[in-house]
């Protein structure tokens, strides 16, 4: 499947690389449909890019691959709504927020995690209330 991005140009798509958002992105409640863009395997950010809008594109990263002490607690509701059978077939990931003019002032949405189930290509954001995350984390410290 060939997606037309504004920030990557066409790119091509396996289908099984689509996620289903059945939980939504929040403030994007009616796209359904991302994939994953990883622009350089070597970069610890990748680009959650909408099937459906062009224009719209996440940068994100793995928490775990920073070494951040972070634990989330998924819901019964969550597990029901993706079809959570395992936890080794989900992929945790968060929307960061780089300046332009100040990628040092980089942050993490920490409270509003991207869950994605591996095995059925369903996925959601989530809102971890009552856990003290912060959604704007600084990524790197201030000296």
């Amino acid at each position: 499947m060939n997606i037309e991005t504004v920030k990557f140009g066409n790119v091509e798509v396996e289908e099984s690389r689509i996620f289903d958002f059945v939980l939504p992105v929040i403030g994007f409640n009616d796209l359904s449909k991302y994939v994953i863009i990883e622009p350089n395997k070597d970069n610890l950010f990748k680009w959650l890019q909408s099937a459906e809008d062009p224009d719209l594109a996440f940068p994100i990263i793995s928490v775990a691959a920073l070494n951040y002490d972070y634990s989330i607690d998924i819901s019964d509701d969550v597990i029901q709504s993706l079809d959570i059978k395992n936890a080794e077939s989900l992929l945790v990931m968060n929307i960061t927020s780089i300046p332009q003019d100040n990628p040092q002032g980089t942050t993490i949405n920490l409270l509003a995690p991207l869950i994605f189930n591996l095995e059925n290509q369903k996925a959601g954001q989530i809102v971890l209330s009552g856990s003290g995350y912060d959604i704007s984390y600084p990524m790197f410290k201030k000296d």
